[in-house]
């Protein structure tokens, strides 16, 4: 079973950046995807960002541009580099690893206000 601890959440101003961390128990190359989710109050859960173990990356179209999520195998880290965020980012945002069963981290809070 894969253990995932998120770090980095916060409060930011509008056109701020966070960065977000997710740590794995275990060795993450043989992980087939890493990625990050989120849910804002009152909706479901989106996909944000996944990379897979060749290095491949996906975002959600409401991201892209803005959002890099890269890994570091060394270190059994994924993180997300969230940069020109807006309020409607402002979520709770959850790590994921599938292997290829999914497992989720506790989630990390990201507000985005003035």
């Amino acid at each position: 079973q894969v253990q995932l601890v998120e770090s980095g959440g916060g409060l930011v101003q509008p056109g701020g950046s966070l960065r977000l961390s997710c740590a794995a128990s275990e060795n993450i190359s043989s992980i087939f995807a890493m990625g990050w989710f989120r849910q804002a109050p009152g909706k479901q859960r989106e996909l944000v960002a996944t990379i897979t173990k060749d290095g491949r990356t996906n975002y959600a179209d409401s991201v892209k541009g803005r959002f890099t999520i890269s890994r570091d195998s060394a270190k059994n880290t994924v993180d997300l580099q969230m940069n020109g965020l807006k309020s409607e980012d402002t979520a709770v945002y959850y790590c994921n690893a599938q292997s290829p069963q999914h497992y989720w981290g506790q989630g990390t809070q990201v507000t985005v206000s003035a």
